[in-house]
Order: C-alpha cells, then structure tokens, then sequence
C-alpha cells in the first residue's frame, strides 16, 4: 500500500506523456527553408507538385522553355499507362510544329571509353557559345532485375548545373541498341522547349546502334588507343555508320598511342564506300579530362552539317528516319497487341506446355499462334 502513491505517480506521467506524444506517425515540423527560396516560392513548388496540370499546361509550359513542365510530359511519354499514353501522344502532337530545329548528336562507344565526360565538356563547350543543350543519357537496365543506376547526372557535376543544359537519364530497358523505348518522342519535347543542341548517349555494349543512328544527324564513335586492336572495329559495322571518329583520353602517356589510331582508323575509313551524304568521316583526337580538342569536334558537325544541307541530304535523311520510326511504331504496336490479347495469352501457355512435352514444335506452336 506504500506504494501505491508511487505507482499513480507513474501513471500520471505515462498518461501525460501519451498526451503530448500520442502517435509516432504524427507530422512533425519540416525543415526550415533556406532564405534564398521566399515562403511564396515555396508555397508556389508544393502547390505544383500536387497539381496534375492539363495537356494545355503542359504544352505551354514546354514551349516556354519551362523545365519542369518538359520533365513532366516526358515522364508521361515514357510511361507504359494506358491513359498516360493518349495523354503523351497529345502534347506531342502539340509540340511537333515547334520541333526539328535542332542539331541531333547521336554518342556511343564501349564502356569506359569517356562518354560522361566527354559528353559533360563537350556540353559546357556548346552552353559557352549561346547554344541550348539537352543530354538524353541511356543507362543500361539489368537484365535480371530490369532496375537502371541512372546515375548520368552525378557524373556530369558542372553540365547538370548549367541554366542552358538539360539532362534526362533514361533506363535502356530491353530496346534495340541501347536507346530507351520513348527517346525519338523525348527529342520532340526538348525541341519544343528551346533546345537547338539534342546529344544522345546510347549504352555503348556491343548492341546493334542502328536504332541511335536512325534518329540523330550526326553519329559520333569514341573510341580508346591502346585498349587492343585498333582495326577490330572494322568488322563491325559501327564504324561504317559514323560520321566521325574521336580518339579521347589522349593525353599524358596516352599521346602517343592516340596519334597511331588516328592514323590506323583513317586508313580503315578509306577501305569503306562513299557516303550517300557526300560526307568522308573524319578522325580527331580529344581529352575530354582536359577539355582539349572540344572545340575541333564542334568544328566537324558545324562542317556536316553545312555540307549536308547544302547538298540536301540533311533533309531527305530526317525523312527517311521518320519513315523508319512509321515502320518500327507499327511493329511495336502489332507486338503489343499480339502479346495483350486475352485469347493469345491462354492460347500462348497451351502451346508452351506442348512444347515442353515435346507434342509439338516452337515452330509449328508460332505457326498456330499466328493464325488467330
């Protein structure tokens, strides 16, 4: 019974303290916002996030250069939604009067080659002349998890944080050379938004780059000295799709051996045919670390392009790339509507176990399949 007083005590204390302290999940007071965002700001940002703005909204804040408005609608553009797509063919409708006045630099090379780099001082080079620069960043997804670092933007520290620079990384997914799904759609959008420099950084894994070099005006190899046989890559047919070669990493003790791959791939680029083009694909050297020779590449896609159009090949060649991308659209919606039929997809688990079980072949169980 002493203890009793001790032991309402306590109690009351408890009791107070659920009272102050009632739950865990309660909101608690967020971090004070810095001085250089005014309270109005602030309040203006949470309202925009939570606001799903119209296809109107969208368009015209793309069209005036509004970031967020250009991060918005290529999100929906890269969406798989059913309702997410009607949505994004809409705002490209909408944007494509304002689009195709701009330079189109397709990018690749193996991994390790520099591209990040390279591209990030290639990108600050252009910025520094005026020009409006969006980096579309392919990163690979694994196939395993299907999961993509995206991590483009960590790489390229001073590009991400120039006012006339936008990047977008992009998961590859399991798309033809190493270009993500949406990328001809997202080139639209930056068009629209101001960007006259479009830069696409493909995976650079080996991969068939037909889709990359069949959506920009200028394909761009980087390629390394030293690393093995400078003439390996001509039995792939990369090289004869590029409009230039571009040696990095030449500096330091690497200058050398960068001097003899030049001198190795001209003399493998003139064992190719001429290019429809008229254009003859030109080696240089670079060290994007270094930020030299990133200027002389700028020079050569100004010189084909000037080339290209007066000869009108620039023109008759985003024509046959839109015929192209008529083609490929329709097979991938062929696909998808073979693959989301009701019937194919209970047909289609019949047939598998029928091939299992060795009643039928992958063949014939394709043949019937196809006949719905």
């Amino acid at each position: 019974m002493k203890n009793a007083p001790l032991k309402n005590h306590n109690r009351s204390k408890v009791a107070k303290k659920n009272q102050t302290y009632k739950s865990a999940l309660n909101e608690q007071d967020g971090i004070t916002p810095p001085e250089s965002l005014s309270s109005d700001s602030a309040k203006t940002i949470k309202v925009n996030r939570q606001k799903k703005p119209s296809i109107q909204d969208l368009v015209s804040g793309i069209t005036s250069g509004d970031i967020s408005a250009l991060s918005r609608a290529i999100t929906l553009v890269e969406s798989t939604n059913s309702t997410h797509t009607q949505k994004a063919h809409n705002i490209i409708t909408a944007c494509l009067p304002f689009a195709n006045k701009s330079i189109r630099i397709g990018i690749t090379g193996v991994p390790g080659v520099g591209k990040s780099t390279f591209i990030e001082a290639f990108g600050c080079h252009l910025t520094s002349l005026g020009k409006k620069v969006a980096v579309l960043a392919i990163d690979p997804s694994s196939s395993l998890s299907r999961g993509s670092i995206l991590g483009d933007k960590t790489r390229m520290e001073d590009l991400v944080k120039d006012k006339n620079a936008f990047i977008r990384p992009s998961p590859s997914g399991d798309s033809l050379g190493g270009v993500a799904r949406k990328t001809r759609e997202t080139i639209i959008l930056c068009e629209a938004a101001g960007f006259d420099t479009i830069i696409i950084e493909t995976v650079g894994v080996g991969q068939s780059e037909t889709a990359v070099h069949s959506m920009v005006d200028f394909f761009l190899l980087l390629k390394l000295a030293g690393a093995g046989d400078e003439l390996q890559g001509i039995k792939r047919g990369i090289i004869e799709m590029a409009d230039a070669i571009v040696i990095n990493k030449a500096d330091g003790d690497n200058v050398k051996a960068a001097k003899l791959a030049k001198v190795e791939f001209n003399r493998a680029l003139h064992l190719y045919p001429s290019k429809e083009s008229e254009w003859s694909p030109k080696v240089s050297l670079c060290s994007a670390l270094k930020q030299e020779g990133i200027p002389e590449v700028w020079g050569m896609i100004k010189d084909y392009k000037s080339t290209t159009t007066s000869n009108k090949y620039f023109e008759v060649n985003r024509n046959n790339q839109n015929k192209f991308w008529l083609l490929q659209t329709i097979e991938e919606r062929l696909k998808s509507n073979f693959y989301n039929s009701a019937k194919i997809k209970a047909e289609l688990q019949a047939q598998i176990k029928l091939v299992e079980t060795g009643k039928t072949t992958p063949f014939a169980a394709a043949e019937y399949l196809l006949s719905f």
